[in-house]
C-alpha cells in the first residue's frame, strides 16, 4: 500500500502544478480615493474638431461637478480640482464633439468645498469573487476572462466598498473557485478570507448568452454576498455585439457597486458574526490544500518582488548586473496578451506612447482598455515572446518600463 500512497501524493502535487501553470491572473488597478463622476454626456460644436474638445470637457468637469452636489465655482476653479479626465467613449467630426466622459476629482483639494460630503465611510474588508457563466461553464480564475477584466480595471478608490481584488494568479486558483462560493462551512471560508485579510465574500455573477456567435449577448447579472450566498438585486443588460460586451461589462460593475453600496446603507452588507468563531477543524485533504495556496502565493509574491528590484537589488558582489527572472515565452508561432500601464498627462503623450508600443518589434497588436487623460491609461499587448522580452523591446524604444509578475508600466 505504500507504493499506491507514493504515487497519489505525487499525482497530487502534479495536478495542483498543472493547475497553477500559466499566465492567468489580471492584476488590479492601483486604487486611489479620489472622487470618481462617469457617464457624463457631452456634445459641443465649435470652429474645429479639438475646439469643441476643449469645450466639451470643460463642461464635462462643470457637470460632474454638480452632480456630486459641488457649490458653485468658476470653472478656472473646477478645473484646478480636477486630477484626470477619463474617455468612455468620443467622435470628433470636422466641428463637432460627442462623448461621454468620466471626471476624476482630487478628493483632498475637492473637500475644501464638499465639507462632511467630500469623506465617506468605508466597509469592512471584502474578498471579490466574479463569478462568469456562458457557454454551461462556471468560470472566476481558471481563466482570464472579460469579467475579470472589468473588475481589476475598475477605479475603486471612491466607492465605499472595500474590495478585496486577487489577481488570480499562480496559487489563488487553487482557493477561488466556484465550487467555494456553493460551501457553507464557516471554517473554510475564515481560511480563505484569512489568506486575504478580508472580512466577508462579494459574489458578482454574470451569466452572457450568446444569441450566435460574435452576436448579441445578453447578461444576467445577480449580487450575492456572504458565506450563504444571500441575493441582494438581479438586473439585466444587453449587448448588440461581441464588440460591445467589455463596455456593457464595466457599466455592469458600475451597477454591482450601487448595489453594494445601497445594501451598506440599509445595513445588509455587515460582516457575519458566524465567521468569527473559532470552532472546527479541517479535515487533512483540506488542509494540505489551503497549505498549498499557502505556498504558491507566497512563491508569486517572491518572484514578484525579484521581478520589480532595482538594479542594485540585483547587481552581484563583483558590480555586475544579474538578470531579472523572464516567464517562459509562449509556443512557437503564437503570441501571449500582457497588460501595459502608461502615464498620460495629456492627449499628446498618450497618441505617442501608443503609438511607441504599436511600432515596438514583435508587438502584434495594441488597443488601449482605459484612457485616463491627465492620470493613467490601461491597454492590452498582444507579443509575440515573454512578458521579460517585451519589457526589453519597449526599453529599447527610449521607454522607462517597471516590470511586475504579469504586467508592465511604461512612461517617457
Amino acid at each position: 500500500m505504500i507504493a499506491p500512497a507514493f504515487a497519489l501524493a505525487g499525482a497530487g502535487g502534479w495536478y495542483a502544478y498543472a493547475q497553477v501553470s500559466g499566465d492567468r491572473g489580471i492584476a488590479p488597478v492601483a486604487a486611489t480615493s479620489d472622487i470618481e463622476v462617469q457617464g457624463i454626456e457631452v456634445d459641443v460644436s465649435a470652429e474645429n474638431g479639438l475646439a469643441a474638445r476643449d469645450e466639451a470637457w470643460v463642461e464635462a468637469q462643470r457637470k460632474a461637478w454638480e452632480k456630486i452636489d459641488g457649490p458653485s465655482l468658476p470653472d478656472s476653479t473646477i478645473d484646478s480640482l480636477v486630477s484626470a479626465i477619463v474617455i468612455q467613449r468620443e467622435r470628433m467630426g470636422p466641428k463637432r464633439y460627442v462623448a461621454t466622459l468620466g471626471v476624476v476629482f482630487d478628493r483632498e483639494r475637492a473637500s475644501r468645498y464638499l465639507g462632511a460630503s467630500g469623506q465617506i465611510t468605508r466597509s469592512a474588508p471584502l474578498l471579490l469573487l466574479p463569478v462568469t457563466f456562458s457557454g454551461g461553464v462556471e468560470l472566476l480564475y481558471e481563466q482570464r476572462n472579460e469579467w475579470q477584466r472589468a473588475w481589476a480595471e475598475y477605479q475603486a478608490g471612491a466607492s465605499r466598498i472595500d474590495y478585496v481584488r486577487p489577481s488570480g494568479s499562480g496559487g489563488e486558483s487553487l482557493l477561488l473557485t466556484y465550487g467555494q462560493t456553493g460551501r457553507r462551512s464557516r471554517t473554510w471560508w475564515r481560511n480563505v478570507l484569512d489568506q486575504f485579510n478580508a472580512s466577508d465574500v462579494l459574489v458578482p455573477i454574470a451569466r452572457l448568452d450568446y444569441e450566435y456567435p460574435g452576436g448579441p449577448v445578453n447578461g444576467t447579472f445577480s449580487a450575492r454576498y456572504g458565506p450563504d450566498s444571500i441575493l441582494l438585486e438581479t438586473f439585466t443588460m444587453r449587448a448588440e455585439n461581441s464588440a460591445q460586451l467589455p463596455a456593457m461589462l464595466d457599466r455592469a460593475v458600475l451597477s454591482f457597486n450601487g448595489i453594494f453600496e445601497r445594501a451598506l446603507a440599509s445595513g445588509r452588507l455587515k460582516p457575519d458574526p458566524t465567521l468569527e468563531i473559532d470552532g472546527g477543524e479541517l479535515t487533512p485533504v483540506v488542509a494540505r490544500l489551503v497549505e498549498l495556496g499557502r505556498q504558491y502565493r507566497a512563491q508569486d509574491a517572491a518572484a514578484a518582488r525579484r521581478d520589480v528590484a532595482s538594479p542594485s537589488e540585483n547587481a552581484e558582489s563583483d558590480g555586475t548586473i544579474t538578470d531579472a527572472p523572464v516567464n517562459t515565452p509562449p509556443p512557437e508561432g503564437s503570441v501571449a496578451l500582457y497588460t501595459v500601464q502608461f502615464a498620460t498627462p495629456d492627449a499628446e503623450a498618450f497618441d505617442s506612447l501608443l503609438a511607441a508600443v504599436r511600432g515596438t518589434p514583435g508587438v502584434r497588436n495594441a488597443g488601449t482598455r482605459s484612457t485616463a487623460i491627465g492620470g493613467t491609461s490601461v491597454m492590452t499587448v498582444s507579443y509575440g515572446g515573454s512578458i521579460g522580452e517585451l519589457a526589453a523591446a519597449l526599453r529599447a524604444r527610449g521607454l522607462t518600463v517597471q516590470q511586475g509578475s504579469s504586467a508592465l508600466s511604461i512612461s517617457r
